[in-house]
């Protein structure tokens, strides 16, 4: 017999099988003994009280062995020399859009300007040895995407676009841990994320597909080799680098309708888009910092005890959200027991993000702080390069400057301009720094009076609203690190919603993150998935 509770247990009994199996015997009247498994299938934390609570959701097996059946497994069948499908990018969306494409009897071949997961780690460590980042291999590019690496928390509040049980199943298949299926919030960590990666590419190359690293898509090719709109998508021609005795770069042409899942960094392809005329719109983004805390302090105020988390507890999460003079205020990717990164793509920028390993066990808690910015908002903003670009690029263009101020603020260097939060609220240089997790290093800069001012004094005023909310947060403890200008793309390559071709040229399926569809990795994983059933659909209709 098997039975389903909906349950509110204390941290102490949801973290000990052995003393959740006796609470539940206790409290449905069973002989534990005839307990045979215990399976959660729904977890979250009730952290609204002094008191804490675990709600659960939990399977009991009486007198009954559980049944293998924590995730529900995808079969790949075998492609080769089927209709292929270009899919250009290895992050979320391109990996789980060739998959789909698996299921679907097509053949992707996958095409990743940067490197294998294995690779590309060493060119992260080189960028706190040398100072200097590869354009090609970073925190952004690479199979795997910004995701890898980055924390790889799948929390999306997408839910109407496809099915996200799908994208957390297919993890599990490929190595993940099955308690994503359960958490409310659920990750994997960035130190386990890159081998479920790896997986993932391990099935489509032996399912007949192709996946080929350090292949850069420069251009799209056409039915009449002629880019005007109108036309039809029958591939690209991608650059493909090889280190031999001597680095080679050779120019290859791939022939098939192309899935574009470059990721929201992949600035010289928005540009090349724009010159080809594939039209797009500028879109929001959020801007700020890095506030990072000592983990202790954010456990002792989300769970409201100088104990802190205790034995039982993992590392506190927060959410904040403000308004500020119109904008939304907010936290973003918030990463408990985790690190700050360099999360730039070129030379002369700096760029911070936050990640967390599997345990979530540093002393280190951090998220973005970030102020909502439309293209509306920098008409009469002073900043030179967005008065020379078109309309659509005029958001990227406010990002690569500001990126490129916080560079010049640092020494030039990935060392990132950083101010203790209490400080920046009230307009003081901080002449010193607490010690921080962000690799590189820091150096002690006044981001009150040098970020643009619809971005400092909003965070000012968002900082004061968040003190007031949870006594304690701000406080010179934290360290705002500068800065964060990646939170999505800085615009949408514009598609059709019923087909998710371009909404002028057929064969264009522009995806994920990058194309300004999705927010995350599972969200541009449903995105990918939906794009490749769109793209099975358009070749169905050529045949």
């Amino acid at each position: 017999m098997t039975n389903e509770y909906q349950i509110r247990v204390v941290p102490e009994v949801a973290a000990q099988e052995d003393r959740l199996r006796s609470w539940l015997a206790d409290e449905y009247g069973f002989d534990v003994r005839t307990i045979y498994g215990v399976r959660i299938l729904k977890r979250s934390i009730d952290a609204r009280q002094r008191q804490i609570f675990v709600n659960l959701k939990v399977r009991v097996y009486v007198n009954e062995q559980p049944k293998d059946d924590e995730y529900v497994k995808t079969e790949y069948p075998n492609v080769e020399g089927r209709p292929q499908v270009i899919v250009v990018g290895a992050g979320p969306g391109g990996l789980f859009a060739a998959l789909r494409l698996i299921e679907l009897g097509l053949r992707p071949i996958v095409l990743e300007r940067g490197k294998d997961v294995h690779e590309r780690k060493k060119d992260l460590a080189n960028i706190t040895k040398t100072q200097k980042v590869d354009a090609e291999s970073n925190y952004c590019f690479g199979e795997g995407g910004a995701g890898a690496y980055s924390d790889g928390k799948l929390y999306t509040r997408s839910k109407k676009r496809g099915n996200i049980e799908k994208i957390l199943n297919v993890f599990c298949q490929h190595g993940a841990s099955t308690a994503i299926l359960a958490d409310a919030h659920p990750h994997i960590g960035t130190d386990r994320l890159p081998k479920v990666i790896e997986a993932m590419r391990h099935t489509i190359i032996n399912s007949g597909g192709e996946v080929h690293f350090q292949t850069k898509v420069v251009r799209l090719l056409y039915n009449n080799r002629e880019p005007i709109n109108n036309n039809r998508v029958v591939g690209v021609v991608a650059e493909q680098t090889v280190i031999g005795s001597r680095l080679t770069v050779t120019e290859k042409e791939f022939f098939g309708p192309v899935i574009l899942a470059t990721g929201h960094s992949a600035r010289d392809v928005y540009r090349y888009l724009a010159e080809a005329k594939i039209e797009m719109e500028a879109k929001g983004i959020a801007v700020g910092v890095r506030l990072e805390h000592p983990s202790h302090l954010i456990d002792q105020i989300q769970y409201h005890s100088k104990q802190g988390r205790g034995k039982y507890l993992p590392a506190a999460e927060y959410a904040m959200v403000t308004q500020v003079d119109g904008r939304g205020v907010y936290s973003f990717c918030m990463c408990p027991g985790g690190f700050v990164i360099p999360a730039a793509t070129d030379k002369e920028q700096i760029v911070v993000n936050g990640m967390s390993p599997a345990n979530r066990g540093t002393q280190w808690s951090n998220s973005g702080m970030v102020v909502e910015v439309r293209p509306e908002d920098l008409d009469n903003v002073k900043i030179e390069k967005c008065n020379n670009v078109s309309s659509e690029l005029k958001v990227m263009a406010f990002q690569e400057e500001l990126e490129k101020l916080c560079w010049q603020q640092g020494n030039m260097k990935q060392t990132a301009p950083a101010q203790r939060m209490a400080d920046f609220v009230n307009g003081r240089l901080s002449y010193d720094l607490p010690k921080s997790s962000y690799a590189p290093g820091l150096i002690s800069s006044p981001l009150h009076f040098w970020l643009p001012k619809m971005i400092s004094k909003r965070l000012q005023e968002g900082f004061k609203v968040f003190g007031r909310q949870a006594h304690g947060f701000l406080t010179n403890e934290a360290v705002m690190i500068a800065v964060e200008t990646r939170t999505s793309s800085p615009l949408r390559i514009v598609r059709d919603h019923e087909t998710l071709q371009h909404i002028r040229v057929e064969g264009l399926f522009p995806c994920g993150e990058g194309a300004g569809y999705a927010g995350g990795i599972v969200s541009a994983g449903v995105d990918g998935e939906r794009c490749a059933e769109a793209a099975a659909s358009y070749l169905q209709q050529l045949r």
